[in-house]
């Protein structure tokens, strides 16, 4: 890995899809660009997809390139399992402190054979599949990982010692402590991504301790061909589900767990995973319960009609509650909507929850930006140039200004890195550097 620069043109804060393309789009113009990342491999949410919607591409096929390609750009240095500590202004830009995490691996030594992984006696829910996979105490993330460098969960290792004696360049180092390292910046680009709202947000849905009861990002890994099942089945029993319903906006539009706001993706999603269901299990009776569709992209309504059109059941319906019966089963008591309120219960073998997206990250002590109050980072002019925030010389891009979908977060992150540039070529950055340098 390469050393850090005393300087750099660029910051980007986030490795996901956005804080790649606007990495990538300020580093063709030939400025060089810092870009990190808290998680042991760049990729983001979208690494873990499995399709996209509305075409049905394969995610991994579209987000590994940009990795690829991030990672391999001359004018971009990439730090993972790092996090921004301090960002303030220092003429003619900002100084910023970034803590590196310890792997507890060399990581310019470590040639990801995966013989410590291997070699590991110690098991723990993974991550990357939610919890319904397994890895080990000292793991690379996943196949597609960038950078391709084991990193140790001390908090799961026994210190046995094993990986130690079995990495071929001797690069497991027990003794790394986290590092801070002070970089100047002249311009900042926010691309900090998501999260979604807690399973247990609405205690009456059974999220978070009734076990088949998914989130969406689950049920993303069990239908992917890599992922811990390699099929889709029942967390529970491991049998194929025949009857699933998805509920929509249950972590969104509504007051009663302070999101008022539509999340924009999920029902979008949700007709995805709905309809690669039929696709994967030609017999599975899939109902999805919501208040309304909100397909407003290019080809969505379209998708929408296809979805009904190859059997998914769309209901008009609010879900009240789920409880668990016998053998794991769940029963949905439903207001439907479109019979006049009629009250009915209906059984289902597996439920996955529409949950909505909130912000990863929102700079606190670090950025001094004005967040809006759906507490996404606001921006002071959305109508023309979404990017900018109330801080000169700081910008946002992606779901970190608000709930999209992936081409708005692209569009937005390429938007956001000319921002960056013209502000760069405005305030003459590289001209005050040296100016500042030879005096």
């Amino acid at each position: 890995m390469d050393e850090f620069k005393k300087r750099y043109d660029g910051l980007v804060i986030g490795g996901g899809i956005a804080g790649m393309q606007a990495a990538l789009d300020l580093a063709e113009q030939d400025y060089e660009v810092l870009l990190i990342e808290k998680d042991p491999s760049i990729g983001g949410v979208m690494i873990g997809l499995n399709k996209v919607f509305p075409t049905l591409d394969c995610s991994s096929c579209i987000c590994t390139p940009r990795m690829a390609e991030s990672v391999h750009h001359k004018n971009i240095k990439i730090q993972a399992y790092s996090e921004v500590t301090s960002i303030r202004r220092h003429d003619p830009g900002f100084k910023v402190t970034v803590r590196k995490k310890p792997r507890y691996v060399i990581e310019d030594k470590c040639i990801g054979c995966s013989q410590c992984e291997l070699e590991c006696p110690v098991d723990v829910p993974h991550e990357f599949d939610h919890g319904l996979g397994a890895r080990r105490a000292i793991y690379i993330p996943h196949g597609n990982a960038i950078p391709q460098v084991a990193t140790l969960d001390v908090d799961h290792c026994t210190f046995c010692g094993r990986c130690a004696k079995v990495c071929p360049t001797q690069c497991v180092d027990y003794t790394q402590e986290a590092e801070d390292v002070e970089v100047d910046v002249g311009a900042v680009i926010v691309t900090t991504g998501l999260n979604i709202t807690p399973m247990d947000a609405k205690k009456e849905y059974g999220g978070g301790h009734l076990i088949n009861v998914m989130n969406p990002l689950a049920m993303e890994a069990i239908q992917a061909s890599n992922g811990p099942f390699g099929r889709p089945l029942r967390p529970s029993d491991g049998k194929v589900p025949r009857t699933i319903a998805y509920v929509q906006c249950a972590g969104s539009r509504d007051h009663t767990i302070g999101i008022p706001y539509c999340s924009r993706v999920c029902c979008m999603y949700a007709l995805k995973q709905a309809l690669l269901l039929r696709h994967y299990l030609h017999d599975v009776e899939i109902t999805l319960y919501h208040m309304d569709i909100r397909a407003f992209g290019k080809g969505y309504e379209q998708f929408y009609r296809r979805v009904m059109n190859e059997g998914v059941n769309i209901v008009k319906g609010k879900v009240a509650k789920i409880t668990e019966v016998e053998n794991q089963d769940l029963l949905l008591r439903v207001e439907r909507l479109d019979e006049g309120g009629r009250l009915e219960e209906r059984r289902y073998d597996l439920v996955v929850l529409s949950q909505g997206l909130v912000p990863a990250w929102q700079g606190k002590g670090v950025l001094d930006i004005e967040l809006g109050d759906d507490g996404f980072f606001k921006s002071i002019s959305p109508k023309i140039s979404p990017v900018l925030t109330s801080a000169e010389g700081i910008f946002v891009a992606g779901v970190a200004a608000g709930p999209k979908d992936i081409p708005d977060a692209i569009v937005e992150a390429g938007a956001a890195a000319m921002e960056a540039a013209i502000h760069l070529e405005g305030i003459g950055y590289r001209e005050q550097v040296l100016t500042a340098s030879q005096s």
